[in-house]
């Protein structure tokens, strides 16, 4: 079992990022398989490589090692996309989009249960002289034709899924207009080229896999397993982010003597222990079953980290 985190270093880490993290890691140790690190930058102005490195630092400090010696980052893997990129392009399921934000959103789109709008497609209609004609006036991104097809597979913590991509995804982005490559597409190359064999992450992107399985299997590459994790959100039912000072890796740890307290809460709402208590990360690894994990969205108090001290 090959696997992975890969974080995006926009910021902070924060509890929900150390959290999956630490699922990864003992998910992959416990299996006696490898964990790779990987830096998703594709936007180096939103990701500047001091926040990546306070996510080497962080990782160290809370004891989640990784196998690979040189930590990839997808801003320097441009050429690597861009091969696969034309793989699509040549196998004619790339088309330009013109479409902005605001009509996207527009009241009659369809919109998946998770918010997401599901692209209807306008744009693989346009002729070559309306192509012409709009790009005068912007840049396009560029979709990728997803069929109408269902995709299957069984996540490891949620059990079977099923998607159908043109009714629950439409065409996907690719490549933003200003030429970045886009997640879905940075994603699976990545995945697939540094064989990852299982992927653990938020259920924020179960829905993603079923793109991603399809581009796996376009280019050639076995898909990995899926185990999705319950979110940690609020006592409001919001999820954790980044602007939440106490769930911030900065702020944990002015706070805190070492990283014992907080992996052992992880430990404890990842219902693999009865109670918060102090240990390492190598020291839940011999604990750690997976079907232990609550099937449930985890609420975290505002206070919580007062217990940590």
């Amino acid at each position: 079992m090959t696997g992975r985190f890969a974080p995006s270093p926009s910021g902070r880490m924060h509890l929900g990022n150390i959290y999956t993290a630490l699922a990864a890691w003992l998910c992959a140790k416990q299996s006696g398989g490898d964990f790779f690190l990987r830096i998703e930058d594709l936007d180096p102005m939103r990701c500047p490589r001091s926040f990546a490195d306070l996510i080497l630092s962080d990782l160290e400090w809370l004891g989640i090692t990784w196998d690979n010696p040189e930590v990839p980052y997808q801003s320097d893997r441009t050429e690597i996309y861009e091969q696969y990129y034309q793989k699509l392009y040549k196998e004619g399921l790339l088309y330009p989009c013109f479409c902005s934000r605001a009509q996207l959103h527009v009241a009659d789109a369809p919109h998946a249960s998770d918010g997401r709008v599901v692209y209807t497609g306008t744009c693989r209609r346009l002729t070559a002289e309306e192509i012409r004609e709009k790009e005068k006036r912007r840049s396009p991104a560029t979709r990728c034709i997803l069929p109408d097809r269902e995709i299957c597979f069984t996540d490891g913590h949620f059990g079977l899924q099923v998607f159908n991509l043109a009714r629950d995804w439409g065409d996907i982005i690719i490549r933003r207009s200003d030429g970045v490559f886009a997640y879905q597409l940075a994603v699976t190359i990545d995945d697939g080229l540094m064989g990852v064999s299982q992927v653990v992450r938020g259920s924020d992107l179960l829905s993603s896999a079923a793109p991603q399985i399809y581009l796996f299997q376009t280019f050639g590459f076995q898909p990995p397993e899926y185990f999705h994790l319950p979110l940690l959100i609020t006592q409001e039912g919001a999820r954790l982010a980044k602007r939440d000072k106490a769930a911030d890796l900065g702020f944990l740890r002015q706070q805190l003597a070492g990283p014992e307290p907080l992996i052992g809460y992880l430990a404890w709402i990842l219902g693999q222990i009865n109670k918060p208590e102090p240990m390492t990360a190598a020291e839940l690894l011999p604990l750690f079953d997976d079907k232990k994990i609550p099937g449930h969205d985890i609420v975290i108090p505002g206070d919580y980290w007062e217990k940590l001290l």
